[in-house]
């Protein structure tokens, strides 16, 4: 599998896992209802799934380059979806994340 495909599967990942918390919030916090907080539960199922499908056979690496790509798409969601604004903190965290993610995920190792 190449990086690029890795990649999407880390970004659908991020989106079914990051909607599928929001789904939940705003079911319970926000008070949309019952239906809302089923949807996230489907969603984070989703997220489960679709994390199977990197070519990495070590879960725990997975996980933990996953994390970095969580903490990114979450400012990212918050942006698009709430309006928050992260600032330059927030921003360079998040990128010192996705460097991690590299790392984890695409450095060389031998077979």
């Amino acid at each position: 599998m190449t990086v690029v495909a890795s990649l999407v599967l880390f970004v659908l990942a991020a989106l079914a896992e990051i909607g599928g918390a929001w789904l939940v919030w705003q079911g319970v916090r926000e008070g949309r209802g019952w239906i809302w907080v089923g949807a996230g539960f489907i969603a984070l199922g989703l997220y489960g799934l679709v994390a199977t499908l990197q070519p990495d056979a070590h879960f725990g690496r997975i996980l933990a380059a996953y994390g970095g790509v969580f903490v990114a798409g979450s400012l990212a969601w918050g942006m698009v979806v709430d309006g928050f604004r992260p600032d330059r903190y927030d921003v360079t965290g998040a990128l010192v994340c996705l460097v991690g993610v590299a790392i984890i995920m695409y450095a060389p190792r031998p077979a």
